[in-house]
């Protein structure tokens, strides 16, 4: 069985499966772009500290998108991320936050238990991905780093040590199975599914839940 990619058949693969050979890239910036309506910026990878760049004092090895590489965009087709790989090969894959979606950014171990709460509460949820670094990213709908500082004060959080940011407009996120920094790939806790993808929640549904979960695991 397979799917169509603006107009281009592709095997039928699971969301965020790690895949062989060149096309594994590819086929994963086909489906970010022609599924899930992302645009997807091509990133540098690092190896040993050193950055895939060329700038021997990079702040952010590996972690950041290449200067010099077009954006693929949303609606792209398998042919066009081919292309785009083709002209930078071991690109790694990144999503500019703040169009389509914005980030809630926890420790991984508050954001498993988090998300164990809200499915059993039954919010809606969107993608949530994890981090080598030891974080989990909550995709929400854009426009919550802008109202992260009033939503926590009007739910009473706004003076709590929380160990929760929110990534905005400016910021990139590694996407599966794309590797960060040098440090290991990064993995989907909850990948996107054509059956639940919609788009990405209010942050407001997810906060007290994920304020609570972050501080009572600073608490302990």
């Amino acid at each position: 069985m397979g799917f169509t990619i603006g107009g281009s058949r592709v095997r039928e693969i699971r969301p965020g499966a790690r895949r062989r050979g060149r096309t594994t890239e590819c086929t994963a910036v086909a489906e970010y772009t022609g599924l899930w309506g992302w645009d997807v910026a091509l990133g540098a990878r690092a190896s040993a500290g050193r950055c895939s760049c060329g700038d021997a004092a990079c702040a952010s090895p590996g972690a950041h998108p290449l200067a010099f590489a077009p954006e693929v965009s949303a609606g792209a087709t398998l042919d066009d991320a081919a292309k785009a790989w083709a002209e930078v090969p071991g690109a790694a894959i990144l999503l500019p936050v703040g169009r389509t979606f914005d980030v809630l950014d926890v420790a991984e171990s508050a954001g498993r238990r988090a998300l164990v709460r809200l499915e059993r509460m039954g919010l809606p949820l969107g993608p949530v991905c994890a981090t080598p670094t030891g974080r989990a990213q909550f995709f929400v709908a854009p426009g919550a780093a802008a109202q992260l500082p009033e939503l926590l004060y009007r739910m009473g959080w706004d003076d709590a040590d929380l160990d929760l940011h929110c990534l905005g407009p400016g910021h990139h996120l590694t996407a599966p199975p794309s590797d960060h920094a040098g440090l290991g790939p990064a993995r989907w806790l909850r990948p996107p599914a054509l059956d639940a993808f919609g788009a990405p929640p209010q942050a407001r549904l997810l906060l007290g839940t994920l304020a609570y979960v972050c501080h009572r695991s600073t608490a302990a």
